[in-house]
This record gives C-alpha cells, sequence and structure tokens, in this order.
C-alpha cells in the first residue's frame, strides 16, 4: 500500500470527527440527515471535455480559457443553507476522455482546474481504476489535488466477476479509505454493466458515498433508486441531459450533462423550471434537447461534443486516437441537428 493511502487511513477517524464537528454552514460537512443532505450536489454539473493541442497533448491553456467562459454560466450547487449557491464542475469523466490519460495527466489536470477555480467551487475528478487499490491510489491523489468529491466509474474489464458482492466489496474499500466524499458511476453504454440496484441501497448506506451519477436513461430504475435511498445521507445525479425532466420528476438531484459543455445556459434555465414547478415550460425546453443531446453521445460522442463546442464559442479540439474526427457529412448531420432545435 502507498504511503499516502496508509496516511489517508491513519486520518479517516480524524476527518469523521471533524465532519460531525463542523458548524453546519460548512459546506459539505453538516451532520448528515434524511431531508437535509450533508453535502448537496443539486444544479447541473458539466463534465469537462479534456482539451489536446494539434499534436494530442493536454492543451493546459485552453482547458484555463474554457474554464473562464463557463465561469459566466450559472452553475450551481444548492449547499446548506438553501441560499448558498456554489457553482460545480465535473472533470476526467468519460467526456473528459478519461481512459486515454495517463495517470500523471490526470492529477495534473486536477490541478490545473483547482489552480484556476475559486476555492469555493465544487470540484469533482474522476478517479474509478479496473483495480481497487489503484482506484484508491488515484483518489487519494486526487485529493491531494485539490478534487473535493471523487467520482468512481464501475469497474468493468472483468465484467462477468463483477458481480452484487465483487462490486459492494470494491465500492466499500474506496469509501473506506477515500479522503473525499465519493459519487458511484454507472455508465453501462461504456462499460456495458449496470451497477445492480442491491448495491447501491448497500452502498448508499456508507457515511463516505453520498451518490451516484446514473446514466443508463431507465427512469423507472431511477425512481426506484430514489426512493429506496431516501432514508439515507445519499443522492441521484441524472446522467445525460436527454432524461433530464424525468429524473427531477422522480426525484433525482441534479444532472451531470455532456451537453453542458455546449448548452450550459439552457440546461441551467430547465434545471430552474423543473425546481419551481414550472413543467410544461421545461417539457417544451426537455424537448428542444433531447436530439442535441442525442447528437453529442450516442450519435456522435466526443468528437462531436468537441466539434459542437467550437461552433458556441469553447475549444474543442481533436480527441486522442483512436477517437476520429467527424467525416464533413456528419458535421453537417451535427450542424443540422442544433439548428433544427433553434440553437444555431
Amino acid at each position: 500500500m502507498a504511503l499516502s493511502t496508509r496516511l489517508t487511513a491513519c486520518l479517516r477517524p480524524a476527518l469523521a470527527a471533524l465532519r460531525r464537528a463542523a458548524p453546519r454552514h460548512c459546506r459539505g460537512l453538516s451532520t448528515p440527515q434524511a431531508s437535509e443532505p450533508s453535502f448537496n450536489l443539486g444544479g447541473i454539473f458539466p463534465p469537462l471535455a479534456t482539451p489536446f493541442s494539434p499534436t494530442q497533448e493536454v492543451d493546459y491553456a485552453q482547458l484555463e480559457g474554457n474554464l473562464r467562459r463557463y465561469a459566466r454560466i450559472p452553475f450551481r450547487v444548492f449547499s446548506c443553507p438553501p441560499h448558498i449557491c456554489v457553482p460545480g464542475l465535473v472533470v476526467l469523466g468519460s467526456n473528459g476522455e478519461y481512459p486515454y490519460l495517463a495517470s500523471r495527466e490526470k492529477v495534473e489536470v486536477v490541478s490545473c482546474v483547482r489552480r484556476a477555480l475559486p476555492r469555493d467551487r465544487l470540484l469533482l475528478a474522476g478517479s474509478g481504476c479496473e483495480s481497487t487499490q489503484a482506484t484508491i491510489e488515484l483518489t487519494v491523489s486526487m485529493a491531494e489535488a485539490g478534487a473535493d468529491v471523487a467520482l468512481v466509474v464501475t469497474p468493468c474489464y472483468y465484467r462477468g466477476a463483477m458481480t452484487t458482492a465483487a462490486l459492494i466489496h470494491h465500492y466499500t474499500e474506496v469509501g473506506d479509505a477515500s479522503p473525499i466524499p465519493v459519487v458511484l458511476y454507472s455508465v453501462p453504454a461504456n462499460t456495458g454493466l449496470d451497477l445492480p440496484m442491491e448495491a447501491v441501497t448497500t452502498l448508499a448506506q456508507h457515511p463516505n458515498i453520498i451518490g451516484i451519477k446514473d446514466s443508463g436513461g431507465d427512469i423507472t430504475r431511477m425512481g426506484l433508486m430514489i426512493h429506496k435511498t431516501r432514508q439515507e445521507d445519499f443522492q441521484v445525479l441524472a446522467g445525460s441531459a436527454g432524461f433530464l425532466l424525468a429524473s427531477y420528476a422522480v426525484g433525482a438531484s441534479g444532472g451531470v450533462c455532456a451537453l453542458a459543455n455546449v448548452l450550459g445556459d439552457p440546461l441551467c434555465q430547465l434545471d430552474h423550471l423543473c425546481r419551481t414547478g414550472q413543467w410544461q415550460e421545461a417539457q417544451d425546453l426537455q424537448h428542444r434537447l433531447i436530439e442535441p443531446n442525442t447528437a453529442v453521445t450516442r450519435r456522435f460522442g466526443i468528437p462531436g461534443l468537441k466539434k459542437a463546442m467550437e461552433w458556441f464559442g469553447y475549444y474543442g479540439g481533436p480527441c486522442r486516437a483512436p477517437l476520429a474526427p467527424l467525416s464533413p457529412a456528419q458535421v453537417e448531420e451535427l450542424r443540422g441537428t442544433f439548428s433544427a432545435n433553434g440553437w444555431l
């Protein structure tokens, strides 16, 4: 076990005591209650794309430029007390081309984003690896680099062996060792693995596991998950803009949405309409977001997302190989999707 991991294990009791003793107004440190989460994840989080140079190196200058542009959008985390709003971002999720970055690059990306953000901005960072040990070590490194919350995707290479018991054990070990709160990440389109309901409801009882980003799109499953974890200090985040309204209707806290890299303001508006009960207006807006969202996720993926970012004033740039750029015909189809829905 790495030295940093051993130190974290030694410090866990002290960290827990600090959380219990901290004033209730401190972000993320209040006493957990079923009706008042200790680390509120409400609102829209953009899962940032990782910008690369033409030679496919991480372009930190362009990353900082995109962060300055996103700072003008009212991405919000509604923390305790309710009137305090703290913007939040996600780095190194699926849209950040997380599997294509070396460990040192992942840590440096988090460090770069942390340096560019005011200290009170909430930063979620992907740290899931295939082994439990590697996940713990990277999670500790992310915390040291300035992440506030770890987003931990399901291990999936040995998918057939990822039983409910194995996944509960994996996440429990990570939750025990992590110096920062953990959010589970289920993205079956990429992993071929849905985190089982029994695993979610069991892990929701862990004091350091505070939520899940569910990208599966099964609203029945999401509603049941919210219902079964309602007595826990645990929140469910929609993993896509295409079913954001439906997720809010069944009780989701917020969304981590690829489309927020492009249409951040409309997604924040949809969040506001849902929270204020303006359901007809929310429905109309949701309808206009479905096709563009599908285009930058399932249809054209990250190359499509990065191309669309350029149309809206952000740096998209190339993806890392083997992800290939869109063909001219695909670019025109993507543009047509945004135009047909009134965004271009």
